[in-house]
């Protein structure tokens, strides 16, 4: 009967969660990620093919998390900008892991289904958004959603520890941002 090999890529994801974030596709080695898997190397290139493809099955084994728990509304852009910081927050690894995959597999990201299908949802229903008139129609809803993920991942690095404050602003700045114009 065939060994159930779920909790085995499960337990290797988990620790190349944290090895890719801390050291990134480079500096990352298969065999910590091996030892803190309980598993052996030649299993993780079984499953994975070759370090890359691991730390890309990493990133969206994350982002699938992060979409999981984290529901997109147009209509209350404020509402998901803190949800996501709060994740940031709950999950530092994360923001290092998507720096890391962006600086070291450039592209790659917007390939991964999961993320470019979500990212089209999201234009789509700021689109909407913009149409009702609930949020400002000046820019394109691609470049408003660009601006309001950059707000927020620049707000989660900051260095300041008061974290309170950084999500007050954080809500101003995205309220200010996608009000309505007014004539």
């Amino acid at each position: 009967m065939p060994r159930d090999s779920a909790p085995t890529k499960a337990r290797i994801l988990a620790a190349a969660t944290d090895e890719f974030a801390a050291h990134g596709l480079a500096g990352a080695r298969i065999d910590r990620i091996a030892e803190k898997a309980e598993a052996n190397k030649q299993l993780i290139y079984r499953y994975f093919d070759n370090k890359e493809a691991l730390l890309d099955r990493t990133l969206e084994s994350n982002i699938d998390q992060l979409l999981d728990e984290i529901p997109f509304d147009a209509f209350d852009l404020p509402g998901y900008a803190l949800a996501l910081f709060d994740f940031g927050q709950a999950h530092p690894g994360l923001l290092r892991l998507v720096r890391w995959h962006t600086l070291e597999r450039p592209g790659v990201l917007d390939a991964i289904p999961n993320a470019r299908d979500s990212t089209l949802r999201k234009v789509e229903q700021m689109r909407q958004a913009q149409q009702a008139g609930a949020i400002d129609a000046t820019l394109p809803p691609a470049d408003m959603l660009n601006l309001i993920l950059a707000l927020i991942h620049s707000n989660m690095e900051s260095a300041a520890d008061d974290s309170d404050n950084r999500r007050r602003a954080l809500a101003y700045g995205i309220r200010r941002l996608t009000a309505p114009a007014t004539n």
